[in-house]
C-alpha cells in the first residue's frame, strides 16, 4: 500500500479501474497522467478545450472555474461534469472517464498505397564464412572479417560490433551475415537472418510504423498508435511551449517519443517473429516540430517569426543516440525538412505520389491540425503550411471526439430527415472530424446555417436554444445512455469555418502565386487520415475545396508513411528526393499581404470561387 501523507486523496478512475493518491495541489488531469490514465488534453492542461471532460461520481471538489462554466451547463455541473485540468480534489473521489475522453481509442490511418519498388537499401547483407585463426595464421577477429569483406572496402566497425564480434564468431562457428551501411559495419547476425528496417510516420496525432524486409521490400507488419505527446497539447505550438516552459519539458517530450517508438517496434517485431535487435535502419518522417522534439533540437525559434528550423538537411544519427535499442550500429535516418512547419512528412508524401504529379497542375494536400499543401506547376513546386486547427481531429468541438468507435463520422440531412453513421456502428459517443465537416455542410445546404455560419432559428425542429445560444441536436439525450446530448453549437460551426478558411485561403494564395485559376487544376491529391475519410462533395459544398469534377480528387491514404517506406528501401530514391528539394520553393503565408483578406473572405460558407479572380488575375 502506498504511504498516504496529510492532504493526499484517493482517486478512483472508472471504468478503467485505476486507483492512486492525488497529493495536495495536483489537478485530476495531473493525477491521471501520473497514474497512466491517458486522458485527452488538447490545450496541454490550460483549460482552453473540453478534451479532458470527466464526471465526478463521489467526492468534494474545488470551486467551478469560469472556464468550466463556459463548457458545461448548470445541470451538467450539478451532475458532476468537470474539466480534469481545472479541478482539484478536496476529498477521496470516484470519477467516470467517458470513452471519448481516453486518447488511446482513435481509429488510425496506417495504410497508404502499396509500393512497387526494387529494393536498393543502404544496408547490404553479406554472407561470410571465415577461416578460424591458428598458430600459423593468428589474425585478429576484426581483421579476419575485413579480409573477407575486402570487395566492400569496409572502413569502420561500430564499437558495439567490436564488443561482441569475438564471442559471436565462435558461437556461430565462424559463419555470419555482415550488415554494412556504406562502408561501415553496423551489425552481424547468424547466417540466414532477415535484414529488417523500420519506417515511421511521426504525426502530431498518430504514429504509424512499418516493419520491412530490406532485401525483398515486403511489409512484415504495420501498426498505428496515438502520439502520447497529445496529453501535452494537440497542436504543435502548445507542445513547443510545454517543451520550453516546463522543467525538463523538452526531455520529457523526447522520452515520450523514444518509449513509444520502442514499444511500437516491439509489437511489430513480435508480430513478425523477430527481435528489435534485428532492426538495422529506421527512417523517421514528421513535421519540423516533431523532428526537432525527437532529436532534442532547440524548438524556441520554431514558435517565433520567421519560424526557422534548427536544421533543414537530412540527418544520419545512431539510433541509440535517440534512445532506440535496435541493432548495435543501427542508424536513424531523418529526411530533410522544407521550411517552417513543412517537414519531412510532406517530403515523403511528395515522394510517394510523384508518379501522379508529373504532368499538369496538381495540388498535394495533407489535412490535419497543421495542413501542408504543395502546388506542382511546370515542374516547379511551391509549398505552404497553415494552422487549420484541431476541429478536424474532433477537438474544440463541444461534442467532439477523435475517430474512435461510436464517433459520428458521416452525417446527412435530406428533406428534413437526419441520418448519421458511427464508427463500428457503435452507440454514439460524440462526433469526429469527418462528421463535423459533414454536419456543417449538410446544415448549410439545408438552410439551417446561413453563409455566415449562423444557425437559423426555426429552420429545423432540431434547432434549440440553450443558455441563450442556438444549437442543432444530433443525438438527443433519450437516445443515449448518458445524461448529455450530442449537438452542433454555434461555436462548433465557427471552429470549422476557421479550419476550412485556413485551407481555402492557403489554396487561393498558392494559385495566385502560380497565376492559375482553380478550374485549371488537373488533380488534387488528398493524403492523411482525415483526408481519407472526408466526403469530398461536402468539403466542396462549403468551399474548403474547389468545385471541380469529383474524378479530379484522389484520396491516397497515408502517403507520408508510404514515402517513409520508399526512403527506407531505396538509396537511389533518397538521391531523387534531394534533387526534388531543389525544385521546392517555400512560401510563408504570414508574410503574404493577401492572406488576411483571403482568410476573412474564406470564412463564409459556400462554393469556392473557381474563376480567374480567385487566383488574383
Amino acid at each position: 500500500m502506498m504511504d498516504r501523507n496529510v492532504g493526499d486523496h484517493q482517486i478512483e478512475f472508472q471504468p478503467i479501474g485505476r486507483r492512486g493518491l492525488c497529493p495536495a495541489g495536483e489537478t485530476l488531469l495531473d493525477c491521471a497522467r501520473r497514474l497512466g490514465v491517458d486522458l485527452a488534453s488538447l490545450c496541454g492542461g490550460n483549460g482552453k478545450c473540453n478534451g479532458c471532460r470527466l464526471r465526478v461520481l463521489e467526492g468534494r471538489l474545488s470551486e467551478v472555474t469560469p472556464a468550466q462554466q463556459e463548457v458545461f451547463t448548470p445541470e451538467e455541473l450539478g451532475h458532476g461534469w468537470r474539466l480534469a485540468c481545472q479541478t482539484y480534489p478536496h476529498s477521496d473521489c470516484k470519477v467516470d472517464v467517458p470513452p471519448e475522453g481516453l486518447s488511446a481509442q482513435q481509429r488510425l490511418q496506417v495504410e497508404g498505397r502499396e509500393i512497387d519498388i526494387s529494393p536498393d537499401s543502404p544496408i547490404k547483407a553479406v554472407a561470410c564464412t571465415l577461416e578460424p585463426p591458428s598458430l600459423v595464421r593468428p589474425v585478429a577477429d576484426a581483421e579476419n572479417l575485413i579480409e573477407k569483406l575486402d570487395a566492400f572496402s569496409p572502413e569502420h566497425f561500430d564499437i558495439n560490433i567490436l564488443r561482441e564480434l569475438s564471442t559471436r564468431l565462435r558461437e556461430w562457428n565462424w559463419r555470419l551475415t555482415a550488415h554494412l551501411r556504406n562502408r561501415e559495419l553496423v551489425a552481424i547476425s547468424p547466417p540466414g537472418t532477415r535484414s529488417m528496417g523500420l519506417a515511421v510516420d511521426l504525426g502530431s496525432t498518430k504514429i504509424a510504423g512499418y516493419l520491412m524486409d530490406l532485401a525483398t521490400g515486403k511489409k512484415l507488419a504495420a501498426k498505428g498508435i496515438v502520439n502520447p505527446q497529445i496529453s501535452h497539447g494537440e497542436d504543435i505550438i502548445t507542445r513547443i511551449n510545454f517543451a520550453i516552459r516546463s522543467p525538463d519539458g523538452q526531455k520529457r517530450m523526447a522520452d515520450l517519443i523514444k518509449d513509444t517508438l520502442m514499444s511500437l517496434a516491439q509489437d511489430l517485431c513480435s508480430e513478425a517473429g523477430s527481435e528489435t535487435g534485428d532492426i538495422l535502419e529506421v527512417v523517421i518522417v514528421g513535421n519540423t516540430a516533431m523532428h526537432h522534439l525527437t532529436l532534442g533540437l532547440p524548438v524556441r525559434q520554431l514558435a517565433l517569426s520567421p519560424f526557422v528550423p534548427g536544421v533543414s538537411g537530412d540527418l544520419n544519427v545512431k539510433a541509440r543516440d535517440i534512445g532506440l535499442d535496435f541493432a548495435p550500429g543501427a542508424y536513424a535516418y531523418f529526411p530533410p525538412n522544407i521550411a517552417g512547419f513543412v517537414g519531412a512528412d510532406h517530403v515523403a508524401a511528395l515522394m510517394a505520389t510523384a508518379g501522379e504529379w508529373v504532368h499538369g497542375n496538381v495540388i498535394v494536400l495533407d489535412i490535419g491540425t497543421n495542413t501542408e499543401i504543395s502546388l506542382i506547376n511546370r515542374g516547379k513546386i511551391t509549398s505552404v503550411s497553415c494552422a487549420s486547427g484541431p476541429a478536424f481531429e474532433g477537438y474544440h468541438i463541444s461534442s467532439g471526439v477523435r475517430a474512435a468507435p461510436g464517433a459520428i463520422e458521416k452525417v446527412s440531412l435530406s428533406r428534413g430527415d437526419l441520418h448519421y453513421q458511427t464508427i463500428d456502428d457503435a452507440e454514439p459517443i460524440g462526433i469526429c472530424g469527418s462528421g463535423i465537416l459533414d454536419a456543417v455542410s449538410q446544415l448549410f445546404l439545408a438552410g439551417v446555417l446561413n453563409s455566415g455560419g449562423r444557425l437559423q432559428k426555426g429552420s429545423h425542429h432540431r434547432v434549440v436554444e440553450k443558455s441563450g445560444c442556438l444549437e442543432f441536436i444530433l443525438v438527443p439525450q433519450k437516445k443515449r445512455r448518458r445524461d448529455t446530448v450530442i449537438s452542433i453549437t454555434q461555436k462548433d460551426v465557427r471552429e470549422v469555418q476557421l479550419g476550412k478558411a485556413a485551407i481555402q485561403a492557403a489554396l487561393e494564395i498558392l494559385l495566385a502565386q502560380g497565376n492559375i485559376a482553380a478550374t485549371e487544376i488537373d488533380k488534387i491529391i488528398i493524403a492523411g487520415a482525415f483526408g481519407s475519410y472526408i466526403d469530398i462533395s461536402n468539403a466542396v459544398a462549403i468551399g474548403m475545396l474547389p468545385g471541380l469534377p469529383l474524378n479530379r480528387f484522389h484520396q491516397v491514404g497515408n502517403a507520408a508513411g508510404t514515402g517513409a517506406r520508399i526512403l527506407l528501401l531505396s538509396a537511389a530514391r533518397r538521391e531523387e528526393m534531394k534533387n526534388l528539394l531543389t525544385r521546392i520553393k517555400y512560401l510563408e503565408l504570414g508574410g503574404t499581404p493577401q492572406f488576411s483578406k483571403a482568410f476573412t473572405r474564406a470564412c463564409l460558407l459556400g462554393p469556392y470561387n473557381t474563376g480567374p479572380d480567385a487566383a488574383g488575375r
